[in-house]
């Protein structure tokens, strides 16, 4: 399988409530992130009218301060709304209120931040009492003469032992060594941290090896008045601080259809699993748990899974326990929906790994007992597929990538 290369996304560790986004289900025939042959017993994918609407639209860029926030639901009631801002390196909530009848959530500043991006999860219940949920994200107008950086992870996060700094800029860098040399990295106990580029728009950071649990790292951006391309300039003078947890680590054995879950060094478990199908197989390499979600939606037609028809393949509003690994779409989550013995027998998911659980999810399922143990930052590795290595560039892929392959992407020489 080839997964549709996307731009990395920062990890929502404190919004790990119910929310929605494209990926890859493992299901029956396919991965929940992936195709679904057990479709029929979840019954018709939600019409239009239980579709929760949220604006500006998801994915929008440059919207302007004037433009209306808003989350509506044409039937139904919306159950929660939850929207953060990002801006300056820093996350702040957004307060808001839904309105009497349920149908409608407004912010109670109308006004939007410019160069920010706000990021929206909502849920809602449709007239029968089921609940769908949905995530967009959208960004602010940034004026023309400035650029900034968008971090990964975000400030005083607790983080696994795999967690890679991460720099999206919002637009392209020209003047990299300069941009570079403006954003400092350290740690205590102090190790070498070294800079790689992904083109003119990413700038990512780590040491040799993965960080020793409880290390402090500091991000300092000092970004201001340095030219990042010819007339623009920076306006970031902000610092992220994380923290490193204990040590986890997971190893996936596509082949052997199992995950064992290691601790500092011990054994935790090994849990049954489903990995991607012979004809859409899970990437190999080791990956890095950017986003975790109690509940999200996933739909197939976002990463290319379509039927002849046109329509999707899968739109599952309620897949529990989701712990995204790659940009394209690869998740590791809970599968409700595939009979209980294809776990640790059969691969049949679209790409992503399946661990068995119930709809609604539940902490004693193996998906459950595993999410509840995980830390954005985590590393799963997934060896024995027939498939590639996950690129570097695809979710924080970077440990994939030698030491002096990684030490050469810097734009100081």
């Amino acid at each position: 399988m080839r997964h549709v290369h996307g731009r990395a996304r920062r990890a929502r560790a404190v919004l790990a409530a119910v929310l929605t986004w494209a990926g890859l289900l493992t299901g029956a025939a396919g991965c929940t992130s992936g195709g679904l042959s057990g479709l029929g017993t979840l019954g018709k994918p939600p019409t239009p009218e239980h579709v929760i609407s949220i604006s500006p639209d998801d994915g929008s860029k440059g919207v302007r301060p004037d433009e209306t926030l808003s989350v509506r639901v044409p039937g139904g009631r919306l159950e929660s709304v939850d929207v953060v801002k990002s801006q300056d390196a820093q996350e702040t909530p957004v307060p808001g209120r839904i309105s009497a009848d349920g149908r409608r959530w407004t912010p109670d500043d109308k006004k939007l931040a410019l160069a920010a991006e706000y990021t929206v999860h909502a849920v809602a219940r449709d007239s029968d009492g089921r609940r769908s949920a949905r995530h967009a994200t959208f960004t602010t107008y940034v004026p023309e003469e400035r650029f900034i950086a968008y971090v990964t992870p975000e400030n005083r996060a607790t983080v696994g032992t795999g967690m890679i700094v991460s720099l999206e800029f919002n637009r392209e860098i020209d003047n990299r060594a300069a941009v570079e040399r403006a954003v400092h990295v350290s740690a205590k106990p102090a190790v070498e941290i070294r800079p790689h580029w992904f083109g003119k728009g990413r700038l990512d950071f780590r040491p040799e090896k993965y960080w020793s649990p409880g290390t402090q790292v500091t991000v300092a951006l000092r970004l201001r008045d340095v030219e990042g391309a010819p007339g623009v300039y920076g306006v970031q003078y902000k610092t992220v601080t994380f923290t490193v947890g204990r040590s986890q680590y997971s190893l996936v054995d596509a082949a052997e259809h199992t995950m064992e879950v290691s601790r500092d060094g011990e054994l935790l478990g090994t849990v049954p699993i489903s990995a991607g199908a012979p004809k859409t197989t899970t990437y190999n390499g080791k990956m890095v748990v950017t986003e975790m979600h109690e509940m999200t939606r996933m739909n197939g037609a976002t990463v290319g899974f379509r039927k002849p028809d046109g329509k999707s393949e899968y739109d599952i509003p309620d897949v529990p326990h989701a712990m995204r690994l790659t940009d394209s779409g690869t998740f590791l989550h809970g599968n409700y929906w595939s009979p209980a013995d294809v776990f640790g027998r059969t691969n049949v998911s679209h790409g992503c790994v399946g661990l068995r659980d119930v709809k609604g999810g539940s902490s004693d399922t193996p998906a459950g007992w595993f999410f509840d143990r995980t830390l954005v930052g985590d590393v799963v590795e997934i060896v024995n597929s027939k498939d590639d290595v996950v690129a570097p560039d695809n979710g924080l892929g970077g440990w994939n990538m030698g030491w002096n392959a990684w030490k050469a992407g810097s734009a100081v020489k």
